[in-house]
């Protein structure tokens, strides 16, 4: 069996990692698979290029200037919505025409356009799509928020301004994917999406596009030792590990954090002095961070995965306060070197956390002073959850769930299960 797996780059962002992992494990499990990419990172002789730097430009520019028209020209909220509308000839690439099952992931920013998708469905061949965020049930978001327009129909999209209206550019760009999405349901359906968590499952259901389409949830790939590693933990201080690419991106809520750790020092005085707060990733704002009421140390950036795994060793808890999260990699890698996970319950954390037995799963409220409350007593809890047998627990669960071959036989059997469907 061959297969493509397409993502932008293999390793500059969190869909590029997982999709080059799961590139990996499929071929630990002897399947002849291949990533292509625009954004060649790594070395590895598994990773081809879509075509040249050059010819990327050319398609992410002409979709970058129509959406900074159809915003009214700002750019705060230009990268935060994708639309497809211009992209490279994959169906042509030789990696695409060899291969018997395709699987796409995330290819916005002029990789491939809604045409290029039509093209590659024409192709006749299975066509599986890995959903790490929203974008695909939603005019043109990646993440909706609080709008729920995408279960009926976009327009009057908040992230076009002034320029929203009924029939504005989310509007346009939803009709044309349920055009094509419908009408492959009509036809050969050669088209599977699968999200990773079953929280996005749930919404894609929810979803004007997608309800009616066939969804597997299949979750990302993550890389789990055989047999359960060492961890040192945090020594004399009681280690809570939050860490992001960019930590105080709005969505990763980090004023929840900051909130908590004064709610732990007043109402959990004993506890909070026997606490230590590690934070890592890129800060744009220096001062995001001043408030933090328990001892802290912050690492800035950390590269390689090593690194990151060394930072949960030694650590005892590892914290999200993500406004929405698909399916938070940060919780599964802490449970699997030893950080008992905080976080809420929401998004894709109850496919990690089993509460108070793998983790503590907060309650959210869109009070910020009451979801850091809960989030406090979370680690407080975690403080008296951690130990050997939690410890155990969480490598296991882990295990069972996101191990690379666990993953990857998911995938295989699902690309067999369609290869196997005649066309209609």
């Amino acid at each position: 069996m061959k297969v493509v797996i397409i993502n932008k780059s293999d390793a500059i962002g969190g869909a590029a990692i997982v999709s080059r992992r799961l590139m990996e494990a499929l071929r630990m499990e002897g399947v002849d698979a291949e990533m292509l990419v625009v954004d060649r990172q790594t070395d590895s002789p598994d990773v081809h290029l879509a075509s040249s730097r050059a010819a990327i430009r050319v398609p992410f520019l002409a979709e970058r200037l129509k959406i900074f028209a159809a915003n009214g020209f700002n750019r705060q909220d230009l990268f935060k919505v994708d639309t497809a509308s211009d992209g490279l000839p994959l169906d042509r690439h030789p990696l695409v025409r060899e291969a018997d099952v395709i699987c796409l992931n995330w290819v916005n920013q002029g990789m491939l356009s809604l045409r290029g998708l039509k093209r590659l469905l024409d192709l006749g061949k299975p066509v599986v799509w890995t959903m790490h965020d929203m974008w695909n049930m939603t005019g043109i978001c990646h993440h909706a928020g609080e709008c729920e327009r995408w279960q009926s129909h976009c327009g009057n999209c908040p992230l076009l301004g002034a320029r929203a209206s009924k029939g504005d550019l989310s509007a346009r760009v939803h009709r044309r994917k349920a055009n094509i999405y419908q009408g492959d349901l009509m036809g050969e359906g050669r088209l599977h999406f699968v999200p990773v968590s079953n929280w996005l499952a749930e919404h894609a259901r929810r979803s004007s596009l997608l309800a009616g389409m066939p969804i597997s949830v299949i979750a990302n790939a993550f890389p789990v030792p055989n047999g359960m590693p060492e961890h040192v933990g945090g020594g004399d201080k009681f280690n809570i590990v939050m860490g992001a690419a960019r930590l105080d991106d709005p969505v990763k809520g980090l004023p929840i954090l900051v909130e908590a750790t004064r709610i732990l020092a007043a109402r959990y005085p004993e506890e909070a002095s026997d606490m230590r707060l590690t934070t890592f990733g890129t800060l744009r704002d220096p001062e995001a961070l001043a408030g933090v009421a328990i001892e802290h140390r912050h690492l800035g950036r950390i590269s390689g995965e090593e690194n990151v795994r060394d930072v949960y060793c030694h650590g005892d808890a590892v914290v999200s306060t993500s406004l929405y999260e698909t399916l938070p990699g940060t919780l599964v890698e802490g449970q699997v070197y030893g950080c008992v996970p905080v976080s809420f319950r929401r998004g894709g954390q109850p496919d990690i956390v089993d509460h108070l037995a793998t983790g503590y799963l907060a309650e959210w409220d869109d009070d910020i002073v009451t979801a850091a409350g809960n989030i406090a007593a979370g680690m407080v809890a975690a403080r008296r959850m951690a130990g050997e047998e939690t410890r155990r627990r969480m490598y296991q669960s882990a295990a069972r769930r996101f191990a690379a071959p666990v993953i990857a036989r998911k995938y295989i059997d699902l690309f067999e299960q369609l290869l196997r469907e005649p066309k209609r």
